[in-house]
């Protein structure tokens, strides 16, 4: 079990990461609006902030505590239906999806909250980085939420931890910077985001930030008619971030980690 958690957990996304990165370099959708340096290393100070942070939350709850913990005390949905397990493995991801994709939502819909995912907003760019650019105080409100739903359904530990890592490999495909064949992406986000369907939610244009929330399955954005297909302005000619945040300023770190304190709209 060591194992997979301290390994598998970290390989199978740092070499996503890299086929990615390098798909960005030959295949890239966009041009850049700013250059690389800044972004990433902005990026990548997110990552390790978020990493620590990771680390602190294992003395509070962290998702594979709240999976063991209801294990434990054989509470949850699952230790209630007594389902044949593979069943209840893909309603677990299924469901927690959902919830991924609800809590979104909730954090475009509220302003306390909103402060803190522009933060993720305000990338001028998008690539497979962006996927990294989450505020610490996003990241344990989102670890604390998704560890409450792992607990209440009874989620087994290996499930929590595959979609742990599934909703990262989604997020860092559907962040990043790669042209796909049109038939191809039309087909694929039928089930799942890909990054032109994605870019519509990371526009300036605040109908088209309210659409599109869906990280994995693209399910959720068709049930509840949030799907929104092809941004306005094409994908030639994107206008990416936050109208207030035009310039620079996204690429630098302590700007990045200081902006949901300032007025944001």
């Amino acid at each position: 079990m060591d194992f997979i958690t301290n390994n598998i957990a970290l390989i199978i996304p740092a070499t996503l990461f890299s086929i990615l990165a390098l798909a960005e370099v030959f295949f890239p959708r966009r041009h850049r609006n700013l250059p690389r340096k800044w972004r990433w290393i902005t990026h990548f100070i997110f990552l390790g902030t978020n990493n620590i942070i990771g680390k602190l939350l294992v003395f509070i709850i962290v998702i594979p505590a709240a999976a063991n913990w209801a294990a434990d005390q054989q509470f949850g949905l699952f230790y209630l239906i007594k389902l044949p397990w593979w069943v209840e493995a893909v309603m677990a991801v299924i469901i927690l999806d959902f919830a991924v994709w609800l809590q979104h939502l909730i954090m475009h819909r509220y302003p306390l909250l909103w402060r803190l995912h522009s933060v993720h907003h305000s990338d001028r760019d998008l690539d497979v980085t962006s996927a990294l650019r989450f505020h610490p105080l996003e990241l344990i409100l989102s670890t604390l939420y998704k560890s409450a739903w792992v607990g209440l359904l009874g989620v087994p530990l290996l499930v929590a931890l595959f979609f742990e890592i599934w909703l990262n490999a989604c997020a860092m495909f559907n962040h990043s910077n790669i042209k796909l064949p049109n038939k191809f992406d039309q087909i694929m986000r039928r089930f799942i985001v890909t990054p032109d369907m994605h870019i519509v939610h990371h526009t300036t244009n605040m109908d088209e930030q309210n659409s599109n929330y869906g990280f994995a399955l693209s399910l959720w954005d068709h049930v509840f008619q949030s799907y929104n297909d092809q941004p306005r302005q094409g994908h030639n000619s994107l206008s990416i971030g936050l109208v207030e945040a035009q310039n620079e300023s996204p690429s630098r770190p302590i700007w990045s980690l200081l902006q949901p304190f300032r007025s944001v709209n």
